[in-house]
Protein backbone atom coordinates (compact mmCIF):
# COMPACT_ATOMS: atom_id res chain seq x y z
CA UNK A 1 0.00 0.00 0.00
CA UNK A 2 1.35 3.29 -1.31
CA UNK A 3 1.97 5.99 1.65
CA UNK A 4 2.19 9.62 0.83
CA UNK A 5 4.93 10.01 3.28
CA UNK A 6 7.10 8.09 1.36
CA UNK A 7 6.73 9.09 -2.57
CA UNK A 8 10.08 10.73 -3.77
CA UNK A 9 9.55 14.35 -3.91
CA UNK A 10 9.03 14.88 -7.78
CA UNK A 11 10.04 18.92 -8.43
CA UNK A 12 8.46 20.42 -11.57
CA UNK A 13 10.94 22.60 -13.39
CA UNK A 14 9.38 25.95 -14.65
CA UNK A 15 9.68 25.19 -19.38
CA UNK A 16 11.33 28.91 -20.02
CA UNK A 17 8.92 30.11 -22.55
CA UNK A 18 6.05 27.24 -22.47
CA UNK A 19 3.24 29.55 -23.92
CA UNK A 20 5.15 31.15 -26.28
CA UNK A 21 5.72 27.49 -27.25
CA UNK A 22 2.19 26.35 -27.11
CA UNK A 23 1.50 29.72 -29.19
CA UNK A 24 3.69 28.58 -32.22
CA UNK A 25 2.62 25.24 -32.08
CA UNK A 26 -0.57 25.92 -32.62
CA UNK A 27 -0.40 28.41 -35.00
CA UNK A 28 2.53 26.08 -36.87
CA UNK A 29 0.53 25.46 -39.80
CA UNK A 30 0.00 29.22 -40.32
CA UNK A 31 3.54 30.10 -39.70
CA UNK A 32 5.11 27.51 -41.96
CA UNK A 33 2.59 28.62 -44.72
CA UNK A 34 3.65 32.18 -44.26
CA UNK A 35 7.14 31.22 -44.22
CA UNK A 36 6.94 29.13 -47.32
CA UNK A 37 5.37 31.94 -49.27
CA UNK A 38 7.97 34.50 -48.19
CA UNK A 39 10.40 31.44 -49.33
CA UNK A 40 9.10 31.27 -52.59
CA UNK A 41 8.86 35.22 -53.39
CA UNK A 42 12.66 35.32 -51.97
CA UNK A 43 13.64 32.31 -53.72
CA UNK A 44 12.10 33.64 -57.15
CA UNK A 45 14.09 37.26 -56.53
CA UNK A 46 17.22 35.53 -56.07
CA UNK A 47 16.86 33.79 -58.72
CA UNK A 48 16.27 36.67 -61.19
CA UNK A 49 18.86 38.63 -60.43
CA UNK A 50 21.20 35.25 -60.51
CA UNK A 51 19.65 35.20 -64.30
CA UNK A 52 21.16 38.64 -64.98
CA UNK A 53 24.49 37.45 -63.75
CA UNK A 54 24.68 34.35 -65.93
CA UNK A 55 25.58 35.50 -68.97
CA UNK A 56 28.77 37.00 -67.65
CA UNK A 57 29.36 33.13 -66.39
CA UNK A 58 28.36 31.44 -69.80
CA UNK A 59 30.60 34.19 -71.73
CA UNK A 60 33.31 33.01 -69.19
CA UNK A 61 33.12 29.13 -70.07
CA UNK A 62 33.06 29.93 -73.96
CA UNK A 63 36.57 31.83 -73.51
CA UNK A 64 37.50 28.72 -71.34
CA UNK A 65 36.68 26.57 -73.95
CA UNK A 66 37.99 28.68 -76.88
CA UNK A 67 41.23 28.58 -75.51
CA UNK A 68 41.35 25.49 -75.45
CA UNK A 69 40.34 24.53 -79.22
CA UNK A 70 43.05 27.55 -79.54
CA UNK A 71 45.59 25.26 -78.03
CA UNK A 72 44.81 22.11 -79.82
CA UNK A 73 44.78 23.61 -83.00
CA UNK A 74 48.21 25.01 -82.33
CA UNK A 75 48.81 21.22 -80.99
CA UNK A 76 47.92 19.80 -84.32
CA UNK A 77 49.44 22.33 -86.66
CA UNK A 78 53.25 21.59 -84.39
CA UNK A 79 52.39 18.01 -84.92
CA UNK A 80 51.99 18.05 -89.27
CA UNK A 81 55.10 20.27 -88.87
CA UNK A 82 57.06 17.65 -87.15
CA UNK A 83 57.35 19.95 -84.50
CA UNK A 84 57.62 18.90 -80.41
CA UNK A 85 54.11 19.20 -79.30
CA UNK A 86 53.88 21.09 -76.06
CA UNK A 87 49.74 20.64 -75.63
CA UNK A 88 49.02 16.60 -75.51
CA UNK A 89 45.23 15.24 -75.98
CA UNK A 90 45.39 14.23 -72.22
CA UNK A 91 46.47 18.13 -71.67
CA UNK A 92 43.05 19.06 -73.73
CA UNK A 93 40.65 16.36 -72.02
CA UNK A 94 41.89 17.53 -68.14
CA UNK A 95 41.17 20.82 -69.59
CA UNK A 96 37.88 20.64 -70.45
CA UNK A 97 36.91 18.70 -67.01
CA UNK A 98 38.33 21.43 -65.27
CA UNK A 99 36.15 23.99 -67.39
CA UNK A 100 32.93 22.28 -67.48
CA UNK A 101 33.42 21.76 -63.32
CA UNK A 102 33.85 25.37 -63.27
CA UNK A 103 31.56 26.70 -64.90
CA UNK A 104 29.32 24.01 -63.30
CA UNK A 105 29.83 25.07 -59.98
CA UNK A 106 29.93 29.02 -61.44
CA UNK A 107 26.08 28.16 -61.72
CA UNK A 108 25.55 26.50 -58.52
CA UNK A 109 26.83 29.28 -56.68
CA UNK A 110 24.46 31.58 -58.84
CA UNK A 111 21.27 29.29 -58.18
CA UNK A 112 22.09 27.30 -55.13
CA UNK A 113 20.78 29.73 -52.53
CA UNK A 114 17.83 30.15 -54.88
CA UNK A 115 16.94 26.64 -55.88
CA UNK A 116 17.81 25.20 -51.63
CA UNK A 117 15.47 28.07 -50.61
CA UNK A 118 12.71 27.32 -53.06
CA UNK A 119 12.85 23.82 -51.95
CA UNK A 120 12.80 24.56 -48.15
CA UNK A 121 10.15 26.76 -48.98
CA UNK A 122 7.72 24.28 -50.58
CA UNK A 123 8.38 21.88 -48.04
CA UNK A 124 7.29 24.48 -45.34
CA UNK A 125 4.04 24.90 -47.25
CA UNK A 126 3.46 21.17 -47.81
CA UNK A 127 4.31 20.77 -44.29
CA UNK A 128 1.99 23.20 -43.01
CA UNK A 129 -1.20 21.68 -45.16
CA UNK A 130 -0.50 18.64 -43.64
CA UNK A 131 -0.69 19.40 -40.59
CA UNK A 132 -3.89 21.23 -40.82
CA UNK A 133 -5.38 18.18 -42.69
CA UNK A 134 -4.64 15.90 -39.63
CA UNK A 135 -6.11 18.44 -37.40
CA UNK A 136 -9.20 18.51 -39.87
CA UNK A 137 -9.05 14.57 -39.87
CA UNK A 138 -8.84 14.74 -35.99
CA UNK A 139 -11.36 17.25 -35.66
CA UNK A 140 -14.24 15.76 -37.77
CA UNK A 141 -13.64 12.39 -35.74
CA UNK A 142 -14.21 13.74 -32.20
CA UNK A 143 -17.19 15.66 -34.14
CA UNK A 144 -18.65 12.62 -35.26
CA UNK A 145 -18.18 10.66 -31.92
CA UNK A 146 -20.04 13.29 -30.22
CA UNK A 147 -22.62 13.26 -33.01
CA UNK A 148 -22.97 9.74 -32.78
CA UNK A 149 -23.06 9.67 -28.92
CA UNK A 150 -25.60 12.16 -28.70
CA UNK A 151 -27.99 11.07 -31.17
CA UNK A 152 -27.47 7.60 -29.21
CA UNK A 153 -28.81 9.24 -26.12
CA UNK A 154 -31.36 10.80 -27.85
CA UNK A 155 -32.86 7.12 -29.41
CA UNK A 156 -32.76 5.81 -25.73
CA UNK A 157 -34.46 8.24 -23.90
CA UNK A 158 -37.56 8.06 -26.93
CA UNK A 159 -37.57 4.03 -26.00
CA UNK A 160 -37.31 5.12 -22.51
CA UNK A 161 -40.20 7.89 -23.01
CA UNK A 162 -41.82 7.87 -26.25
CA UNK A 163 -40.64 9.77 -29.29
CA UNK A 164 -42.98 12.36 -28.63
CA UNK A 165 -41.73 13.42 -25.16
CA UNK A 166 -38.47 12.55 -26.19
CA UNK A 167 -39.22 15.79 -28.91
CA UNK A 168 -40.95 17.82 -26.01
CA UNK A 169 -37.65 17.55 -24.47
CA UNK A 170 -35.61 17.97 -26.70
CA UNK A 171 -37.36 21.26 -28.53
CA UNK A 172 -38.92 22.56 -25.03
CA UNK A 173 -42.63 22.13 -26.00
CA UNK A 174 -45.26 22.38 -24.21
CA UNK A 175 -49.27 23.24 -24.32
CA UNK A 176 -50.17 26.52 -23.01
CA UNK A 177 -53.85 27.99 -22.82
CA UNK A 178 -54.51 31.56 -24.18
CA UNK A 179 -56.54 34.16 -25.21
CA UNK A 180 -57.15 34.77 -28.57
CA UNK A 181 -58.07 38.31 -30.53
CA UNK A 182 -62.12 37.18 -30.05
CA UNK A 183 -61.16 36.76 -26.29
CA UNK A 184 -61.51 33.16 -26.62
CA UNK A 185 -59.43 30.92 -25.04
CA UNK A 186 -57.49 28.45 -27.22
CA UNK A 187 -55.24 25.72 -26.51
CA UNK A 188 -51.61 26.15 -28.58
CA UNK A 189 -48.48 24.54 -28.69
CA UNK A 190 -45.05 26.77 -27.79
CA UNK A 191 -41.39 25.81 -28.01
CA UNK A 192 -39.52 27.35 -25.36
CA UNK A 193 -36.41 27.65 -27.39
CA UNK A 194 -37.13 28.70 -30.68
CA UNK A 195 -34.31 30.24 -31.59
CA UNK A 196 -31.86 26.74 -31.31
CA UNK A 197 -33.87 23.68 -32.12
CA UNK A 198 -30.56 22.03 -33.33
CA UNK A 199 -27.31 23.54 -33.72
CA UNK A 200 -27.76 22.93 -37.84
CA UNK A 201 -31.75 25.31 -37.69
CA UNK A 202 -31.45 28.66 -39.71
CA UNK A 203 -33.77 31.26 -40.21
CA UNK A 204 -35.22 31.91 -43.33
CA UNK A 205 -35.94 35.71 -43.40
CA UNK A 206 -35.44 38.97 -45.43
CA UNK A 207 -31.04 37.98 -44.38
CA UNK A 208 -31.48 35.54 -47.18
CA UNK A 209 -31.18 37.43 -50.74
CA UNK A 210 -33.81 34.90 -52.07
CA UNK A 211 -36.36 35.84 -49.16
CA UNK A 212 -39.41 37.09 -50.36
CA UNK A 213 -42.23 39.49 -48.36
CA UNK A 214 -44.90 36.86 -49.62
CA UNK A 215 -45.64 33.77 -47.42
CA UNK A 216 -46.75 31.58 -50.44
CA UNK A 217 -43.59 32.13 -52.96
CA UNK A 218 -41.19 31.59 -49.99
CA UNK A 219 -43.08 28.38 -49.03
CA UNK A 220 -43.11 27.57 -53.01
CA UNK A 221 -39.22 28.19 -53.32
CA UNK A 222 -38.46 26.25 -50.57
CA UNK A 223 -40.46 23.34 -51.27
CA UNK A 224 -38.70 23.48 -54.76
CA UNK A 225 -35.29 24.06 -53.43
CA UNK A 226 -36.41 20.76 -50.83
CA UNK A 227 -37.18 18.55 -53.93
CA UNK A 228 -33.66 20.18 -55.70
CA UNK A 229 -31.79 18.84 -53.06
CA UNK A 230 -33.51 15.48 -52.72
CA UNK A 231 -32.77 15.12 -56.44
CA UNK A 232 -28.81 15.72 -55.74
CA UNK A 233 -28.68 13.38 -52.65
CA UNK A 234 -30.48 10.46 -54.93
CA UNK A 235 -28.08 11.49 -58.16
CA UNK A 236 -24.99 12.04 -56.22
CA UNK A 237 -25.44 9.64 -53.60
CA UNK A 238 -24.46 12.15 -50.55
CA UNK A 239 -25.15 15.97 -49.94
CA UNK A 240 -23.43 18.11 -47.24
CA UNK A 241 -25.73 20.80 -45.21
CA UNK A 242 -23.98 23.43 -46.74
CA UNK A 243 -24.73 22.77 -50.36
CA UNK A 244 -28.09 23.03 -48.79
CA UNK A 245 -27.35 26.58 -47.18
CA UNK A 246 -25.89 27.91 -50.08
CA UNK A 247 -29.51 26.65 -52.26
CA UNK A 248 -31.20 28.88 -49.97
CA UNK A 249 -28.88 31.50 -49.64
CA UNK A 250 -27.88 31.17 -45.86
CA UNK A 251 -24.23 31.68 -44.84
CA UNK A 252 -22.42 28.30 -44.63
CA UNK A 253 -21.19 26.83 -41.18
CA UNK A 254 -18.04 24.54 -40.41
CA UNK A 255 -20.63 21.93 -38.82
CA UNK A 256 -21.73 22.37 -42.52
CA UNK A 257 -19.03 21.09 -44.30
CA UNK A 258 -18.40 17.37 -42.85
CA UNK A 259 -22.68 16.96 -41.93
CA UNK A 260 -25.28 16.08 -44.47
CA UNK A 261 -26.90 13.62 -45.58
CA UNK A 262 -25.78 10.09 -47.35
CA UNK A 263 -28.00 7.37 -49.20
CA UNK A 264 -27.15 4.30 -46.59
CA UNK A 265 -29.58 1.59 -44.99
CA UNK A 266 -30.34 2.77 -41.80
CA UNK A 267 -30.33 6.68 -43.17
CA UNK A 268 -33.28 8.44 -43.83
CA UNK A 269 -32.46 8.70 -47.36
CA UNK A 270 -34.04 12.37 -48.06
CA UNK A 271 -33.65 15.82 -47.57
CA UNK A 272 -36.22 17.39 -45.19
CA UNK A 273 -36.55 21.11 -44.44
CA UNK A 274 -39.25 20.59 -41.54
CA UNK A 275 -41.44 22.42 -43.55
CA UNK A 276 -44.64 20.31 -42.80
CA UNK A 277 -44.09 19.73 -39.00
CA UNK A 278 -47.12 21.53 -37.59
CA UNK A 279 -46.09 21.56 -33.71
CA UNK A 280 -46.13 25.29 -33.81
CA UNK A 281 -48.40 27.71 -34.28
CA UNK A 282 -45.67 29.58 -36.50
CA UNK A 283 -45.11 27.03 -38.44
CA UNK A 284 -48.60 26.32 -39.37
CA UNK A 285 -49.06 30.09 -39.61
CA UNK A 286 -46.12 29.93 -42.54
CA UNK A 287 -47.41 27.01 -43.95
CA UNK A 288 -51.27 28.40 -44.10
CA UNK A 289 -49.57 32.11 -46.20
CA UNK A 290 -50.28 34.02 -42.45
CA UNK A 291 -46.58 34.38 -41.88
CA UNK A 292 -43.31 35.25 -44.01
CA UNK A 293 -40.47 34.09 -41.94
CA UNK A 294 -39.88 30.59 -41.18
CA UNK A 295 -37.26 28.29 -38.86
CA UNK A 296 -35.71 25.71 -41.33
CA UNK A 297 -34.23 22.49 -39.33
CA UNK A 298 -32.62 19.91 -40.95
CA UNK A 299 -33.19 16.23 -40.84
CA UNK A 300 -29.25 15.75 -41.52
CA UNK A 301 -27.50 12.08 -40.52
CA UNK A 302 -24.68 13.25 -38.93
CA UNK A 303 -21.29 13.34 -40.21
CA UNK A 304 -20.89 11.84 -43.52
CA UNK A 305 -17.44 12.66 -44.32
CA UNK A 306 -16.24 9.46 -43.27
CA UNK A 307 -18.80 7.79 -44.67
CA UNK A 308 -17.74 8.96 -48.72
Amino acid sequence: MNDLATCPTQIVKPKPFAGLQLKVKKNSPEILVGMGIVGVVTSTVLACKATLKAPAVMEEARQKFSDIRDASDLAIMQSEAGEDVSYTEMDRRQDIVKASAQTSLDFIKLYGVPVVLMGVSIFAITKGHGITMKRNTALSSAFAAVSSGYNAYRQRVAEQLGIEAEQDLYYGRKTETIENEKGKKEKVTVITAPNDPSVYARFFDDASPEWQPSPELNLTFLRCQQNYANDKLRINKHLFLNEVYDMLGLPRSQAGAIVGWVIKSDGDNYVDFGLYDGDTRERRMFVNGAEANFLLDFNVDGVIWDSL
